[in-house]
Protein backbone atom coordinates (compact mmCIF):
# COMPACT_ATOMS: atom_id res chain seq x y z
CA UNK A 1 0.00 0.00 0.00
CA UNK A 2 0.90 3.51 -0.79
CA UNK A 3 1.72 5.52 1.93
CA UNK A 4 0.14 8.55 1.86
CA UNK A 5 3.42 10.82 3.27
CA UNK A 6 5.17 12.13 0.38
CA UNK A 7 7.99 14.46 1.98
CA UNK A 8 8.69 15.61 5.35
CA UNK A 9 10.26 19.47 5.64
CA UNK A 10 12.09 20.49 8.92
CA UNK A 11 12.47 24.09 10.34
CA UNK A 12 16.13 23.41 12.13
CA UNK A 13 16.72 26.19 15.33
CA UNK A 14 13.61 24.82 17.89
CA UNK A 15 12.81 21.68 16.22
CA UNK A 16 16.21 19.72 14.99
CA UNK A 17 18.48 21.94 17.24
CA UNK A 18 17.85 23.14 21.00
CA UNK A 19 19.42 26.46 19.92
CA UNK A 20 16.96 29.28 20.24
CA UNK A 21 17.78 30.04 23.39
CA UNK A 22 21.75 30.39 22.48
CA UNK A 23 20.17 32.68 19.47
CA UNK A 24 18.97 34.87 22.05
CA UNK A 25 22.04 35.39 24.04
CA UNK A 26 24.04 36.19 20.69
CA UNK A 27 21.58 37.95 19.81
CA UNK A 28 21.44 40.09 23.44
CA UNK A 29 25.53 39.84 23.51
CA UNK A 30 25.63 41.13 19.95
CA UNK A 31 23.27 43.93 20.78
CA UNK A 32 24.66 45.31 23.90
CA UNK A 33 27.74 46.31 22.35
CA UNK A 34 25.74 48.89 21.06
CA UNK A 35 24.12 49.76 24.16
CA UNK A 36 20.44 48.22 23.12
CA UNK A 37 18.95 45.71 25.59
CA UNK A 38 16.83 43.01 24.10
CA UNK A 39 14.99 41.01 26.74
CA UNK A 40 13.53 37.09 26.25
CA UNK A 41 10.10 38.37 26.64
CA UNK A 42 10.57 40.58 23.75
CA UNK A 43 12.46 38.08 21.69
CA UNK A 44 10.01 34.85 22.02
CA UNK A 45 7.09 37.34 21.20
CA UNK A 46 8.51 39.52 18.31
CA UNK A 47 11.50 38.28 16.58
CA UNK A 48 11.66 34.33 17.11
CA UNK A 49 10.97 33.53 13.46
CA UNK A 50 12.93 35.93 11.45
CA UNK A 51 16.37 35.14 9.86
CA UNK A 52 19.15 37.15 11.12
CA UNK A 53 19.12 40.03 8.73
CA UNK A 54 15.82 40.21 9.38
CA UNK A 55 15.09 40.32 12.70
CA UNK A 56 17.80 43.09 13.22
CA UNK A 57 16.10 45.36 10.52
CA UNK A 58 12.64 44.24 12.36
CA UNK A 59 14.32 45.55 15.83
CA UNK A 60 15.37 49.00 14.13
CA UNK A 61 11.91 49.82 12.56
CA UNK A 62 10.14 49.11 16.05
CA UNK A 63 12.32 51.21 17.84
CA UNK A 64 13.10 53.61 15.53
CA UNK A 65 17.01 53.30 15.17
CA UNK A 66 18.83 54.31 12.47
CA UNK A 67 20.22 51.09 11.15
CA UNK A 68 22.03 50.92 7.26
CA UNK A 69 22.14 47.96 5.41
CA UNK A 70 25.81 47.98 6.19
CA UNK A 71 25.68 48.46 9.92
CA UNK A 72 22.79 45.50 9.69
CA UNK A 73 25.26 43.18 8.08
CA UNK A 74 27.85 44.15 10.89
CA UNK A 75 25.82 42.89 13.31
CA UNK A 76 25.03 39.79 11.68
CA UNK A 77 28.50 39.00 11.24
CA UNK A 78 29.48 39.77 15.25
CA UNK A 79 26.23 37.52 16.17
CA UNK A 80 26.93 35.18 14.18
CA UNK A 81 30.95 34.89 15.65
CA UNK A 82 29.25 35.19 19.11
CA UNK A 83 26.87 32.10 18.57
CA UNK A 84 29.68 29.78 16.53
CA UNK A 85 31.32 30.14 20.02
CA UNK A 86 28.54 28.93 22.31
CA UNK A 87 27.88 25.73 19.62
CA UNK A 88 31.43 24.77 20.24
CA UNK A 89 30.71 24.14 23.74
CA UNK A 90 28.59 20.92 22.68
CA UNK A 91 25.48 18.97 21.79
CA UNK A 92 22.55 21.04 20.70
CA UNK A 93 19.99 18.28 19.29
CA UNK A 94 16.94 17.95 20.73
CA UNK A 95 16.27 14.23 22.77
CA UNK A 96 14.88 11.76 19.84
CA UNK A 97 15.74 14.50 17.03
CA UNK A 98 18.00 12.38 15.31
CA UNK A 99 16.00 8.99 15.36
CA UNK A 100 13.11 10.44 14.31
CA UNK A 101 15.27 12.34 10.78
CA UNK A 102 16.61 8.89 10.41
CA UNK A 103 12.94 6.99 10.38
CA UNK A 104 11.91 10.06 8.45
CA UNK A 105 14.80 9.80 5.76
CA UNK A 106 14.11 6.05 5.82
CA UNK A 107 10.24 6.39 4.43
CA UNK A 108 10.23 9.60 2.24
CA UNK A 109 12.43 12.54 1.29
CA UNK A 110 13.45 14.94 4.08
CA UNK A 111 14.82 18.82 3.68
CA UNK A 112 14.96 21.75 5.55
CA UNK A 113 13.56 25.18 5.28
CA UNK A 114 14.87 27.59 7.92
CA UNK A 115 16.35 31.05 8.46
CA UNK A 116 19.66 30.34 10.17
CA UNK A 117 22.38 30.17 8.54
CA UNK A 118 23.77 27.92 6.37
CA UNK A 119 27.15 27.08 7.65
CA UNK A 120 25.56 26.74 11.42
CA UNK A 121 22.79 23.96 10.11
CA UNK A 122 25.97 21.91 8.05
CA UNK A 123 28.08 22.18 10.95
CA UNK A 124 25.23 20.64 13.20
CA UNK A 125 23.72 17.71 11.11
CA UNK A 126 27.34 16.51 9.88
CA UNK A 127 28.58 16.63 13.72
CA UNK A 128 25.13 14.27 14.32
CA UNK A 129 26.09 12.18 11.26
CA UNK A 130 22.84 13.18 9.56
CA UNK A 131 23.87 15.23 6.84
CA UNK A 132 23.89 12.52 4.15
CA UNK A 133 19.74 11.97 4.89
CA UNK A 134 18.77 15.68 3.85
CA UNK A 135 17.62 15.81 0.33
CA UNK A 136 18.09 19.73 0.29
CA UNK A 137 18.68 22.59 3.00
CA UNK A 138 16.93 26.18 2.67
CA UNK A 139 18.73 28.39 4.67
CA UNK A 140 19.33 32.42 4.85
CA UNK A 141 19.46 33.99 2.13
CA UNK A 142 18.27 31.24 -0.12
CA UNK A 143 15.17 33.20 -0.60
CA UNK A 144 14.34 37.01 -1.49
CA UNK A 145 11.56 36.83 1.61
CA UNK A 146 12.50 34.91 5.12
CA UNK A 147 9.67 33.64 7.31
CA UNK A 148 6.50 34.12 7.54
CA UNK A 149 6.64 33.96 3.77
CA UNK A 150 5.96 30.72 2.29
CA UNK A 151 9.13 31.56 -0.15
CA UNK A 152 11.35 29.12 1.89
CA UNK A 153 8.74 26.16 2.11
CA UNK A 154 7.91 27.01 -1.27
CA UNK A 155 11.30 26.54 -2.90
CA UNK A 156 12.38 23.59 -0.50
CA UNK A 157 9.11 21.66 -1.90
CA UNK A 158 10.47 22.43 -5.12
CA UNK A 159 13.99 21.20 -4.61
CA UNK A 160 12.23 17.92 -3.38
CA UNK A 161 9.84 17.63 -6.07
CA UNK A 162 13.50 18.46 -8.89
CA UNK A 163 15.11 15.58 -6.58
CA UNK A 164 12.58 13.29 -6.57
CA UNK A 165 11.67 13.31 -10.20
CA UNK A 166 7.83 12.94 -9.39
CA UNK A 167 5.08 15.37 -8.47
CA UNK A 168 4.47 16.01 -5.01
CA UNK A 169 0.96 16.58 -3.38
CA UNK A 170 1.82 19.81 -1.01
CA UNK A 171 -1.21 18.08 1.27
CA UNK A 172 1.05 15.02 1.43
CA UNK A 173 3.84 16.76 2.84
CA UNK A 174 4.55 17.75 6.24
CA UNK A 175 5.93 20.76 7.79
CA UNK A 176 7.39 20.68 11.23
CA UNK A 177 7.56 23.93 13.32
CA UNK A 178 8.27 25.43 17.04
CA UNK A 179 6.84 29.05 15.67
CA UNK A 180 4.07 30.59 14.19
CA UNK A 181 5.73 32.54 11.91
CA UNK A 182 7.20 29.29 10.95
CA UNK A 183 4.08 27.61 10.44
CA UNK A 184 2.15 30.62 8.47
CA UNK A 185 5.41 30.72 6.29
CA UNK A 186 4.51 26.31 5.66
CA UNK A 187 0.60 26.99 5.21
CA UNK A 188 1.31 29.69 2.76
CA UNK A 189 3.24 26.98 0.82
CA UNK A 190 -0.43 24.50 1.07
CA UNK A 191 1.71 22.05 3.13
CA UNK A 192 0.64 20.10 6.42
CA UNK A 193 1.53 21.53 9.72
CA UNK A 194 3.10 19.62 12.57
CA UNK A 195 3.70 22.27 15.86
CA UNK A 196 6.38 21.24 18.67
CA UNK A 197 6.25 22.56 22.24
CA UNK A 198 9.97 23.68 22.15
CA UNK A 199 9.59 27.25 21.81
CA UNK A 200 5.81 28.06 22.47
CA UNK A 201 3.12 26.32 24.28
CA UNK A 202 0.40 24.29 22.08
CA UNK A 203 -2.27 27.10 22.29
CA UNK A 204 0.51 29.62 20.98
CA UNK A 205 0.91 27.72 17.68
CA UNK A 206 -1.62 28.37 15.55
CA UNK A 207 -2.30 26.81 12.21
CA UNK A 208 -0.52 23.34 13.97
CA UNK A 209 -3.05 20.74 12.42
CA UNK A 210 -1.11 18.25 15.08
CA UNK A 211 1.07 19.75 18.19
CA UNK A 212 3.70 17.27 20.02
CA UNK A 213 6.24 17.87 22.73
CA UNK A 214 8.68 17.28 20.17
CA UNK A 215 10.34 15.37 17.53
CA UNK A 216 10.86 12.06 20.17
CA UNK A 217 7.20 12.25 20.24
CA UNK A 218 6.45 12.12 16.68
CA UNK A 219 6.20 9.18 14.55
CA UNK A 220 6.08 8.26 10.90
CA UNK A 221 2.69 6.60 11.25
CA UNK A 222 1.04 9.79 12.78
CA UNK A 223 2.48 11.80 9.63
CA UNK A 224 0.38 9.15 7.56
CA UNK A 225 -2.58 10.09 9.31
CA UNK A 226 -2.12 13.47 9.24
CA UNK A 227 -1.62 12.99 5.36
CA UNK A 228 -4.73 10.87 4.82
CA UNK A 229 -7.61 13.72 5.83
CA UNK A 230 -8.24 15.70 2.42
CA UNK A 231 -8.38 19.79 2.18
CA UNK A 232 -11.41 19.29 3.20
CA UNK A 233 -11.30 18.55 6.91
CA UNK A 234 -8.48 21.27 6.74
Amino acid sequence: MTSPLQAVIFDFDGVIADSEPLHLRAFQQALAEEGIALDRAEYFTRYLGYDDVGMFAALARDRALAMSDRHITELVARKGKKLQTMLNGGEVLFPGAAGFIRAAAAAVPIAIASGALRHEIVEIIEGAGLEDLFTTIVASGDTPESKPSPAPYLLAFKQLQQASGSNLDPERCVAIEDSVWGLESARGAGLRCVGVTTSYAADQLTGAELVVDGLRALTIPALERLCRNTSSTR
